[in-house]
């Protein structure tokens, strides 16, 4: 296995869906070409912002499909793969198609509630089958277990897993694992918010949601953190701030929805559980919109 590192912005790409709730792939294509052309590094498919939860498998495999035929290898593509089943998530990577996938993403175990070690053992055993690198996902906000450093540093030093993108929110966290100096490991942001805050403590860049609507801005200002271009950085952060804030105060994907029906690129529909916006949020990201586009 050889370490592949996906560096810079990465996409995690909306799912959008037609009035019915079925999925509309020509906004799909037109989000992945808006993308593309922002400037941005890479795509993730499938991730939570895809609303995987509510797709089933062959909805997810025409998702996959589309998005590497509009892509066109324009940039590479990684594929969320994750469960608290860990057998079944094995078998579902022995089974996958990797054709045009440069990397999965694959979230700690939701529910379950695992202790550090059995992270450790799913990881490794992910990671021991997938024939793609793996990029772990440490979002205790939405599984209820936070990896901590130790254990994702232990996880590090295995030829097949090259980044995690770091969703706790704790920079303390965040800093242990970049202190830890692992060759060709990397961590990336995976809060938008904080995303030039952990660039400038040794990050190396972010999956966003934000980047589905703003890709130009947002890709420029992680190019001038990466660069120590930090007064253009800190400007194009502040700039951005106030809109994340806003997709994020109702529920992801939500805000981005919004967002990016106000830019015509699709419509806010999203499926069950989830709904739209409250109309005050949907309000203030309408104006955000127009003042940051």
């Amino acid at each position: 296995m050889i370490k592949h590192i996906l560096t810079g912005t990465g996409v995690a790409l909306v799912t959008p869906f037609n009035n019915d709730t079925s999925i509309d792939f020509e906004a799909l294509d037109a989000i992945v070409n808006h993308v593309i052309r922002g400037g941005v590094e890479f795509l993730v498919v499938l991730g939570t912002t895809s609303e995987a939860a509510t797709l089933n498998q062959e909805e997810k495999k025409q998702v996959l499909e589309r998005v590497l035929k509009t892509n066109s290898s324009r940039i590479p593509v990684v594929l969320g793969m994750g469960g608290n089943n860990s057998l079944k998530l094995i078998d579902e990577i022995k089974n996958q198609d990797f054709t045009g996938v440069s990397a999965i993403l694959s979230v700690t175990p939701y529910y379950n509630k695992p202790q550090q070690a059995g992270l450790l053992a799913h990881f490794n055993m992910v990671a021991d089958v997938s024939p793609v690198p793996v990029i772990l996902y440490n979002v205790p906000g939405r599984t209820s277990v936070n990896m901590k450093a130790d254990t994702t540093l232990k996880l590090a030093v295995h030829p097949n897993i090259v980044s995690v993108k770091e969703a706790s929110g704790d920079m303390t966290q965040v800093m242990a694992i970049v202190a830890g100096n692992i060759k060709d490991f990397e961590v990336l942001s995976g809060d938008d918010a904080l995303t030039l805050p952990m660039l400038a403590v040794g990050a190396k860049g972010v999956i966003s949601v934000v980047a589905n609507a703003f890709p130009e801005q947002f890709s420029r200002m992680v190019r001038a953190g990466m660069n120590n271009c930090n007064q253009e950085a800190k400007e194009l952060h502040y700039r951005l701030l106030h809109m994340i804030d806003l997709l994020f105060a109702d529920g992801n994907p939500a805000g981005i929805k919004t967002a990016l029906n106000c830019l015509g690129l699709c419509s806010n529909t999203l499926r069950m559980p989830l709904v739209g916006v409250q109309s005050t949020i949907a309000e203030e990201i309408a104006k955000e919109v127009s003042r940051i586009k």
